[in-house]
């Protein structure tokens, strides 16, 4: 097995990410204060070249490895922010590598915009999925509209989705799925993130 197998998580950065509704992730998989397996997991960034490239938040970010040289058997997933560019034949090598890792049983996470990508590619007319809202895919006229749920974040099979208020619940998922939190720690967590409960916290420092 090589050394990046099932062990790194790769995050897809592009000009116009959505900060915001991936910091809970990474924060929290770089932190390995409460994790079941601490190391276990790394973050890599992903992008279709090796140039800056410019978030929401106008945070400069150097990729770390190119798109398409990602291979779904080196990846634990592949996490996909909200952006500008979903609309656009920019985004295609995201959707094609997206489709790529769920051919291959690998899990692909998708929030806000990215979502509206994966609907425009068919991605989502056999999976139950969620977004920022129904009418934002409907509008796009997709053939998935029966399979919407009106939830935060939903996962059917490899893909977990999310809507653009949803970043903790995105977050939750993920660590859920990497199994990088034992059950009670994860319920602390997101008592204190999701909830707003300051038991969570209490709760984490005892862990």
């Amino acid at each position: 097995m090589n050394a990046n197998e099932h062990t790194t998580v790769h995050l897809a950065v592009y000009d116009t990410l959505a900060d915001w509704e991936v910091g809970y992730v990474t924060a929290h998989i770089n932190n390995e204060t409460w994790q079941q397996t601490p190391g276990r997991y790394k973050i890599q960034t992903v992008s279709v070249g090796l140039d800056p490239v410019t978030t929401a938040g106008g945070l400069r970010v150097l990729p770390d490895s190119l798109l398409a040289e990602l291979k779904p058997a080196d990846s634990a997933m592949l996490i996909l922010p909200g952006n500008d560019l979903w609309p656009t034949d920019a985004y295609k090598p995201y959707v094609d590598k997206a489709r790529e890792f769920l051919d291959a049983g690998v899990p692909v996470a998708a929030i806000c915009g990215a979502t509206g990508a994966l609907a425009l590619a068919g991605l989502l007319d056999d999976r139950a999925h969620t977004s920022n809202a129904a009418a934002f895919l409907d509008s796009l006229g997709y053939a998935g509209g029966q399979h919407y749920k009106e939830e935060h974040v939903v996962v059917d099979r490899d893909l977990i989705t999310a809507g653009a208020n949803a970043p903790v619940e995105f977050a939750r998922a993920i660590f859920e799925r990497l199994e990088l939190y034992k059950a009670p720690v994860l319920d602390s967590w997101y008592k204190l993130y999701g909830e707003q409960d300051p038991a969570g916290f209490y709760e984490l420092m005892s862990a």
